[in-house]
């Protein structure tokens, strides 16, 4: 897997102050993608052991809130593997911050067959808040922090497993 970019003490993609990770690649090619240079899969570095260390440390300070991964798309079968290996030593480390991940899939589209594996399933219970849905260039909402268009979601999702159906995040 590689990532374009990482953001320190970031506050623009999720509650709090953030560290929030880009992975490359994406087949979506979304009209209007604010961040179209992350589709390609061999742009920007390598994530190596090395990023996983610097990403964790940086996570250690009480006032950094979680991590966010956007794209890209975290959830194309390239980045998967990498990103549940990642995201379990997140959770063992540091099991009181939340985990935002950004996707342009819907959640019913993660569950379907199409795009379901074990892989999938794994993220997904390791995982806070998700950010489902394509950008719509149409459906676009100004001043919002979270997401750009209005057919996009931020699903609690421990909250929608234990309801067995989905549940708004709501900022508290």
């Amino acid at each position: 897997m590689k990532y374009c970019n990482i953001k320190y003490r970031d506050h623009s993609n999720g509650p709090g102050l953030r560290t929030s990770l880009f992975v490359s690649g994406c087949t979506r090619h979304c009209p209007g993608c604010f961040n179209p240079e992350t589709w390609d899969f061999n742009n920007g570095d390598n994530f190596t052991e090395l990023t996983k260390e610097i990403l964790l440390e940086s996570l250690s300070p009480d006032y950094i809130s979680g991590l966010s991964i956007l794209g890209g798309e975290p959830f194309e079968w390239d980045n998967q593997l990498e990103l549940l290996f990642f995201l379990r030593d997140v959770k063992y480390f540091y099991p009181q911050k939340s985990v935002w991940l950004f996707t342009g899939f819907t959640y019913e589209e993660l569950l379907s067959k199409a795009r379901y594996s074990v892989i999938t399933n794994g993220l997904l219970h390791l995982i806070n808040v998700l950010k489902d849905g394509s950008y719509i260039k149409e459906q676009h909402i100004s001043g919002n922090h979270f997401y750009g268009s209005a057919n996009q979601r931020l699903i609690d999702l421990p909250a929608s497993r234990s309801a067995n159906s989905i549940v708004l995040w709501e900022s508290t």
